[in-house]
This record gives structure tokens, C-alpha cells and sequence, in this order.
């Protein structure tokens, strides 16, 4: 309901009877109308009373309207909060929080939600760098902070890279890069310095870039390599090329699309006969399938149910992604599996009439069965399946009958233990016959060795209010691989998008930060003696907002306006040449002349 038939109007002044610089009389320069919605009191018609100061000409404003709306916006703070966190937390679309708001009786565009947004990530940004020194200090009462860093992209897009301390769960900083290489990482990483200070330990992935800018800007700090990309990236390197071989050659089959073409046409000859499904059930719980019912009736669901069950084999896994889930290697031998089983059955269906659909099937293998090129690279894979897989048990993570995909944090094991089987799994590995002339398990060794000291570390000594305190920073950066596919997760609900290209590209670089406001120790740090973040983003400026929101929308590769008007032009490339063609023309014309 409206609080109001009408948009009442409301008048505001000064409380001050004098000028707060000066002590001068004020008198009355102007009156500013303007229309205003919040959400406790609705739409309504303010009069602001601006007062001058006779003596220094100081403009003085209403305090008490300055708290409920920002200086020349419609939209009251507890408005923007409420579409921030809308959109944010909530992951709801746009057309959502419009409609919301229009059941609180509150009118406003698909823009203006998408305007508040971005102003409430802004507000956030300034707020969270205002109370640096305050996470600092709690981070200290802790021993410190361990600073975690990683990076998202897809394809071309903007990286956006975050750190975060795993200790107080505090997003510390974000930023959007052109690319993960050390020029760009090491700006980031002195700004998160000056502003929180030095770690005591930080865990990141093996990206050559982030090696050389933590090693330029915390020569000093004990940094380790997250166990899961470690393996990850290790088995990549070793299971990659049969792999790839595996998954080009059933595409270039086309197995895949045949059948589904096949179990489209069978599926439709079974829905006219819904009661084969029941025989079939009876048949395989009692073993007894030929005694149930006919050859002729069952054969097109005997073979719809195989296809089925081949092309179930891509969804094996245990969502970690590969190395560690192989779903074109599964899908590969299940299409190996159904042919045998369709060869059995073709004899079996010897008397029948209706042996249509298996005769089908079987012609539809028999290409692929004869693909010497693909069952060797699956010969090979399974082969070096079995080393990776030895080092996926000695170092205790991402465990095959795991439940928490990739939110696995391994097994909570010493780290001398891990350290202890790892190097057991080596002195395996280099005593095996095929060593010597193995490249891709002497590779492995030498990718060991490499980060050997990266990934095993004694417990750091820190100090808290309490006394010295040892910890173990957490041997994975699943920490931020999380945080990250929450973010992704969220855009595919607002969006029903399961690409996050566009997202990276126009999301505003801070806008990670609203993961803090899940976090109940990093709320009190951030409001203090404040009641709401509405009441805390009154008190910024609105010039300091309208400066850190143009910063903001700069794109690390985006590309001037003149020049993209220019290269939209078709015939842009022509005219580029004939520039320089006649700038070089006329430039040896000079020389001559001269």
C-alpha cells in the first residue's frame, strides 16, 4: 500500500542557524525542487532550502535530506542498497528488481536498476578503501593475513583477478587486467601492499606471471603453489595429447550426433508402446529378458537403451574437470562396449523380423571400431592414466569417489605425510624401465622438483593477542575457485547464459567485493557505529563518487570511440594504406626538394 494518495511534498532545511565556517548569518540563496522515492516513505516531492552565508558566500544543504537521498539523484540510498544487494547477492535479473520494486510501489527502468547497480558497487569500493587500516588491524589480531590470488577470464575478455585473505574470508581487492602477465600483476599487488601490508604467506596457481610479480613485489614471503591447479596442471601435460586425439576423432565421426539420431527415431516408436519399458524392467531384475517378451517387440528398446547408456558415458565424473574427469574417454569405450553388445545382439535377433534398428546401429560403429588412430590414443591414455592417477592418491586431493567436485579441499592430512608419498611416487617413477627414453614422465619430475619447495612448507610462526599461533595456509586456492564460480553460477541465473563473456567484459572491476557482505566479522568492521549501509554511503561525497564511477567504467582494452567509429568503416583497411602510401610520398617529395 502507498503511505500517501499523492506524493505529499516535504520541505528541508539547514538545521544550522549560522555558518559553520565563519559564524556568519545565513540567509536563503535558493529552493531546489525535486521528486524523490525511498522505500519507507515512497514517492515524494522535496524543497530544499539552500542557505548562503552572508559574510564567506558558504552554501549550506539539509543534512536530514542528504542522509535520505545522494545530492541531485531520485532514488533514496535504501533504494540503491535494496537493488544492489538485488542484484548481487540475490542474483536477480533486472526485469526482477523492477518488478519487485513496483509491488513496493516504487516505479523504475530497467537503466535506472542497472545505473544503481553500478553505483552500488562504487559506494561499496569507496567504503571498503576507507576502512583499510580497520581490516588491517582485525587481520593482525589474527597473526596476519595469507593472501590467496587468482584470475577468471573466457576467451578474450578482460581478466579479472582478486585476492582475498583465507584467514578472516575477507576479499581484500580486485582488478581487471588486458593480461595475466607480471607488468600488469605487479601494480595490483603494490597497491593490495601499501593499503593491507605484507602478508605472511600466499597461495596462487603456477601462471608464470603471478611466479614473477609475487616474487618482484614479497621476495621474502613464503609462497606456495596450490596443490589442486599443481595436479591439474601436471596431468594436463601428461594425459593432453591422447586426449585430444580421443575427442578430434569422435568428432570427426560424428558418433555422437548418429546417436542421437538413432535413439530420436526409436524413442518415437517406443512412445506407442509405453508398456515395453515395464516388460523390460520385469526382464532385466528377473534375468530372464527373452522370456518376457518378444524379439520383435523389444529390439528397438533394447538398442534405444544402449545408445542411452553410450551417451551417458560424457556425464561420468566427479565434476572436477580434466584431467581428473576423462568424459570423452569414457564415452569412447562405451561406444566400444555397445558395438560388441549390438554384434550379440544381431545374432540373437537372427530369426527376428524387426531387426531394423540393430542392423543400423551396428553400421552406424563400424567406422569408428575401425579407427586404429583413436583405440591407440585410448590404449595410451589409460596407460598414463595409471602414473597420474598414483600421484592423485599420494598427494590426497580431488580423490576419485570425492563428493565436492571442485570445492574439494583435499584431505586433511600433515603435509609431511603428502610430502613423504610424493616422494615415493617420484623414486617410482624415475626407477621404472621406460624412463630414460620417457619424456612425459621425466617432465613430470622436473615439474616436481620445480616446485618442490612451493608445495611443502613447514606451518608459519605468527603472533596474535593470544601468543604465538601456527598456521598452515590451505593447500589448495579452491578458496577463490569457488568464489568465482558463485559469481558465474549467479550470472547464469540472471541471464540463463552459460556463457560469462559479457558479464566480465562490463561488470565493474570491484563488484567481487559484495561476497564481504556475506561476512559478518567484515559487516562490523565496515559499519562500525553505522545501522545500514544506506546510512554509510550517505556520508561519501557525491564528487568522490562521480570520480571513482568514471574510473571504474575504464576498460583495461577498451578501445577509443574515434578509433572504433574508424574501423567500422568497410573499406577502413584500404583507406589506411592509401594514407600511408601518400604520407610516404609526400615525404620523399620533401627529401628531394631539400
Amino acid at each position: 500500500m502507498c503511505l500517501f494518495s499523492a506524493p505529499p511534498l516535504i520541505e528541508f532545511r539547514p538545521s544550522l542557524g549560522q555558518c559553520s565556517v565563519c559564524g556568519g548569518a545565513l540567509k536563503v540563496q535558493k529552493t531546489r525542487p525535486r521528486s524523490v522515492t525511498t522505500l519507507h516513505i515512497g514517492k515524494f516531492y522535496s524543497r530544499e532550502f539552500i542557505l548562503a552565508c552572508k559574510q564567506c558566500g558558504c552554501e549550506h544543504h539539509s543534512e536530514q535530506l542528504r542522509i535520505l537521498v545522494p545530492p541531485g539523484a531520485n532514488f533514496g540510498y535504501d533504494v540503491l542498497v535494496y537493488v544492489g544487494k538485488a542484484l548481487y547477492i540475490s542474483h536477480r535479473s533486472e526485469e526482477e528488481v523492477v518488478a519487485e520494486l513496483a509491488q513496493k510501489n516504487i516505479q523504475i527502468s530497467l537503466r535506472g536498476v542497472s545505473s544503481l547497480g553500478q553505483k552500488f558497487i562504487v559506494y561499496l569500493a569507496i567504503a571498503h578503501g576507507r576502512c583499510s587500516s580497520d581490516i588491517v588491524d582485525a587481520m593482525r589480531l589474527k597473526g596476519g593475513y595469507i593472501f590467496h590470488l587468482d584470475a577468471t577470464c573466457e576467451g578474450r575478455d578482460p581478466i579479472l583477478m582478486s585476492g582475498l585473505d583465507s584467514i578472516s574470508q575477507i576479499v581484500l581487492g580486485n582488478v581487471k587486467l588486458p593480461a595475466e602477465d607480471e607488468k600488469h600483476i605487479v601494480p595490483f599487488l603494490e597497491h593490495m601492499k601499501k593499503r593491507f601490508g605484507i602478508p605472511v604467506a600466499l597461495v596462487h596457481d603456477m601462471g608464470r606471471g603471478i611466479l614473477k610479480a609475487v616474487a618482484k613485489v614479497f621476495p621474502n614471503v613464503p609462497d606456495f603453489i596450490c596443490h589442486f591447479h599443481f595436479l591439474r596442471d601436471i596431468g594436463k601435460d601428461l594425459l593432453g595429447d591422447p586426449y585430444d586425439i580421443i575427442r578430434t576423432r569422435l568428432r570427426k565421426h560424428q558418433i555422437s550426433s548418429k546417436l542421437h539420431y538413432r535413439a530420436k527415431h526409436l524413442k518415437e516408436t517406443i512412445d506407442l508402446s509405453p508398456e515395453l519399458i515395464d516388460l523390460l524392467e520385469v526382464g532385466i531384475d528377473e534375468d530372464n529378458l527373452l522370456a518376457t517378451a518378444s524379439l520383435d517387440s523389444l529390439a528397438s528398446l533394447s538398442v534405444y537403451t544402449l545408445i542411452r547408456w553410450a551417451l551417458d558415458g560424457k556425464s561420468e565424473g566427479n565434476g572436477y574437470g580434466f584431467p581428473f574427469d576423462r568424459p570423452h574417454l569414457a564415452s569412447a569405450k562405451r561406444i566400444h562396449r555397445l558395438h560388441a553388445h549390438i554384434a550379440i545382439l544381431k545374432k540373437s535377433h537372427r530369426q527376428s523380423q524387426d531387426k531394423k534398428p540393430v542392423i543400423q546401429l551396428h553400421n552406424d560403429l563400424k567406422k569408428i571400431i575401425k579407427d586404429k588412430v583413436l583405440w591407440h590414443a585410448v590404449e595410451e591414455l589409460e596407460k598414463r592414466i595409471l602414473v597420474f592417477e598414483r600421484l592423485r592418491k599420494a598427494m590426497r586431493i580431488a580423490h576419485p569417489s570425492g563428493r565436492y567436485g571442485l570445492n574439494d579441499e583435499g584431505c586433511k592430512i600433515d603435509i609431511r605425510t603428502i610430502q613423504y608419498r610424493v616422494k615415493n611416487f617420484r623414486m617410482w617413477l624415475m626407477s621404472r624401465k621406460d624412463y630414460p627414453q620417457n619424456r612425459n614422465t621425466q617432465k613430470m619430475v622436473s615439474q616436481i622438483d620445480n616446485y618442490w619447495e612451493k608445495l611443502f612448507a613447514d606451518p608459519i610462526t605468527v603472533q596474535t593477542v593470544s601468543g604465538e599461533v601456527q598456521v598452515q595456509p590451505q593447500r589448495t586456492n579452491n578458496i577463490l575457485e569457488q568464489f568465482f564460480r558463485s559469481f558465474k553460477r549467479g550470472n547464469r541465473r540472471k541471464t540463463g547464459n552459460k556463457s560469462c563473456s559479457r558479464m566480465l567484459r562490463t561488470m565493474l572491476a570491484e563488484t567481487p567485493l559484495v561476497k564481504n557482505l556475506e561476512n559478518p566479522g567484515y559487516m562490523k568492521i565496515l559499519l562500525k557505529q553505522k545501522t545500514s549501509l544506506a546510512e554509510l554511503f550517505s556520508e561519501i561525497e557525491v564528487d568522490t563518487l562521480r570520480e571513482a564511477l568514471r574510473q571504474a567504467k575504464l576498460s583495461p582494452d577498451k578501445i577509443p570511440p574515434k578509433i572504433k567509429r574508424l574501423i567500422a568503416m568497410p573499406d577502413f583497411p584500404e583507406k589506411v594504406v592509401k594514407m600511408v602510401e601518400k604520407a610516404e610520398a609526400s615525404s620523399q617529395s620533401n627529401q628531394i626538394l631539400r
